[in-house]
């Protein structure tokens, strides 16, 4: 992790800082946003200084960048153009000039006069739409609605919002339809929606503003440079430790309700029993005794605040049963809760047939995240959560149960700790360069290796993070799993896999493609060394991009699969060059390493082959085919019409992607505890299976791909008895 790099610019931070203690404000405005203080002017005027020093461009907040700030503050508060008017946008456009010096100065009165606009225009368009929602309407119109935001403009005048309004209201009203309510009762809940997001706006704060405000400005230099408020660093430090204290459950927010959408395994409030998916929560006391608070309308994050506690403490949970029973009162005691779904879990599966006529034993491990336990280890924790550590676990079981193969499936891992991912990789290698990195030489501070290189252009230094530990847990054949959703740490660790020859990429055609590094510098405790740190959030920054062993960049490109599966994730646009603003694809030098050979073309074309000629002949992957034609096909059209009989034809059209996507949706969010066989999990299983006997007998040995028949899948009544690995 990058530290602040000169004593100068602390100094000159800290000097402005330390007047926080005495000028604090507590002046409040109107919707619960108080008058900008002085905290918010420290934080605005220390980000100011550190991105020209720490992000990887070394640039300015200039013009350009000031009119990518705004554009991207208006866009997160109106994507859809829906309620500011064309005329607030030219209002705002006339400022950006000021703004870099606004932001120097830490005067970020800006952000509060385009949010107080906002929410002026929000409760305009509340009072149409409810006149709306009295008026009948005429599903037989052949009329449309554009829902692309780039073909769109701001409504000129109130009358040309209320007519977009009008579209809208019938196009959600449709939507209603679909899930079989109309008539009156879809009417008062698309009120109670749009009541309820109205509320929830005019409930934002001004720790939620700020950050709103600050991220605008620091995704104007790239998508994952972002300003972290207190309570979003307190959430991020809990997803990379795995760890928090609570009840134990995922919470969720649906027309003013908090809805409960998971429990944690073995969690405090899956012990207790009573609490249960989809009941709603409308009031939370605390203690054993502690009266209700109403929670309904209240903002997520409140909610959970006042759900989440100290461990042994009692929380009291007022329920609105999903089944529609009475109200029950609920009693649970927090506890300390590991989040094991977003742990690495293992699993051991049957496939093929080895030359003595017996089954392959493949072990798949399901990865998540690259996470570690950052206080831990700064804290000297002897028993610290790390993915190194948990795969290993796994993998040394793998061993013992004989497994001749072994999955990594990284398709919903989205990243994490750049450590976790090198030290990853070197289970599976000797020793060698795992990632280059390359930076501005006054931020990098990566300790020097034998593979030291040198970019003579605009002042970068270009290092490489090694595995220096010789000791392999896994020298087996290996297989890495990967989808679009794949990025940046499980990036560094597929792509050295591929540069090393040391096992298959299978999957979506590439990764995410991300494949810049950031640093988190919480701010008070970098400028604070007396006494308690304020708590001022943090600023997570791109300080680095990184490259393989190869000298390839994974940036936009990503890496690219050995065996391409389909999907229908590889067509969406959800990659990092889809973002606004992302970095270039670039190379740097290539490193000196010993290749495994592992991967010969020869094989890699087999598996191909005969990957092609079962996945032809599986009714699941045919009706992926078909799903993606039908994706393909509806993917760019901007206009839906709002003919309630062609609404419903063209909506059967899109089913099959819609229950894609749902499917996509339930893998990343991981709810489950175990490694569910799939049909495409079944065909990388089958793939596995030919790789490791391809490497056994060779090529010229393996049979025609042309005369491969896919035998149906086992009964569901005498399914195959796949041994978990050992528990985490």
């Amino acid at each position: 992790m990058s530290q602040f790099n000169t004593r100068n610019l602390l100094s000159v931070v800290s000097a402005f800082a330390v007047a926080f203690f005495c000028t604090v404000s507590t002046s409040f405005g109107e919707d619960g946003l108080r008058e900008p203080n002085a905290m918010d002017r420290q934080i605005s005027r220390i980000i100011d200084i550190l991105m020209p020093h720490e992000h990887l461009s070394q640039k300015e907040v200039d013009v350009e960048y000031s009119q990518r700030w705004l554009d991207n503050f208006i866009k997160t508060l109106d994507y859809q153009k829906a309620y500011f008017l064309k005329s607030d946008i030219e209002t705002f456009n006339r400022q950006v000039p000021n703004m870099p010096e606004w932001l120097k100065k830490g005067d970020i009165r800006f952000a509060y006069v385009i949010f107080k606009t906002y929410l002026i225009r929000l409760d305009e368009r509340m009072l149409q739409v409810q006149e709306l929602l009295k008026q009948p309407v005429d599903f037989t119109l052949d009329e449309t609605i554009c829902l692309d935001r780039d073909k769109l403009d701001y409504p000129k005048n109130a009358a040309e919002a209320m007519e977009r309004w009008r579209k809208r209201v019938k196009y959600d009203l449709l939507i209603l339809k679909v899930d079989d309510k109309e008539g009156q009762e879809a009417i008062d809940k698309l009120s109670r929606r749009y009541k309820s997001f109205q509320k929830r706006m005019h409930q934002t704060d001004s720790n939620e503003l700020l950050e709103m405000y600050l991220t605008a400005m620091t995704t104007s230099f790239d998508p994952h440079t972002t300003y972290m408020s207190a309570s979003t660093l307190e959430n991020f430090e809990i997803n990379m430790r795995l760890e928090l204290e609570g009840i134990g459950a995922t919470l969720g927010s649906e027309d003013g309700y908090t809805i409960i959408k998971h429990l944690v395994p073995g969690g405090a409030a899956e012990k207790e029993g009573s609490l249960k998916v989809e009941d709603k929560i409308i009031g939370v006391g605390q203690g054993a005794d502690g009266p209700f608070e109403d929670v309904v309308d209240m903002k997520l994050d409140d909610v959970v605040k006042k759900v989440r506690g100290k461990a042994n403490t009692v929380v009291r949970l007022e329920v609105l049963p999903a089944d529609g029973g009475k109200t029950k009162d609920i009693k649970i005691t927090r506890a300390k809760i590991e989040l094991k779904d977003s742990a690495a879990k293992g699993k051991v599966f049957e496939a093929g047939t080895k030359p003595d006529g017996t089954p392959y034993k493949i072990g798949v491990i399901d990865l998540p995240s690259f996470y570690a336990d950052m206080s831990g280890m700064r804290n000297g924790k002897e028993e610290y959560r790390s993915t190194t550590r948990d795969m290993k676990r796994i993998l040394e079981d793998f061993n013992a149960q004989g497994c001749d193969a072994c999955i990594v499936d990284l398709r919903a891992n989205g990243g994490g700790s750049l450590p976790e991912s090198i030290n990853t990789t070197g289970l599976f290698i000797k020793t060698g360069p795992v990632v280059q990195v390359k930076g501005p030489k006054r931020v990098s501070n990566v300790p020097k290796s034998p593979y030291d290189n040198n970019d003579p252009k605009n002042n970068f230094k270009i290092d490489c993070y090694s595995d220096h530990n010789s000791d392999v847990t896994w020298d087996k054949p290996l297989v890495v799993l990967i989808s679009k959703f794949s990025a940046s740490a499980s990036e560094i660790f597929a792509g050295a896999i591929q540069d090393y020859g040391r096992g298959l990429i299978v999957g979506d055609y590439s990764t995410h493609g991300k494949g810049t590094v950031q640093s988190l510098l919480p701010l008070g405790e970098a400028l604070f060394s007396f006494g308690a740190a304020p708590k001022m959030g943090a600023l997570k920054v791109t300080i680095q991009q990184f490259y393989r062993p190869d000298g390839d960049s994974t940036q936009n490109r990503g890496v690219l699969s050995d065996v391409e599966l389909p999907s229908i994730t590889t067509h969406m646009d959800v990659g990092e060059s889809d973002l606004d603003f992302a970095l270039a694809f670039d190379q740097v030098p290539a490193q000196m390493y010993q290749k495994f050979n592992l991967v010969p073309p020869a094989i890699v074309k087999y598996l191909k082959q005969a990957s092609a000629v079962r996945c032809a002949q599986s009714e699941d992957f045919q009706k992926t085919a078909k799903k993606i034609e039908c994706y393909l096909k509806n993917k760019d059209k901007s206009n839906i019409t709002l003919n309630e009989k062609k609404f419903f034809e063209e909506r059967a059209e899109l089913i099959p992607e819609e229950e894609e996507k749902k499917q996509l949706e339930d893998t990343i969010k991981q709810d489950g505890t175990d490694i569910e066989e799939t049909p495409y999990l079944r065909e990388v299983l089958d793939i596995t299976a030919d790789y490791v006997k391809a490497l056994q007998v060779g090529v010229a040995n393996m049979p025609n791909p042309a005369a491969i028949k896919v035998q149906p899948a086992p009964a569901k009544t005498n399914p195959p008895a796949p041994q978990p690995a050992a528990a985490l």
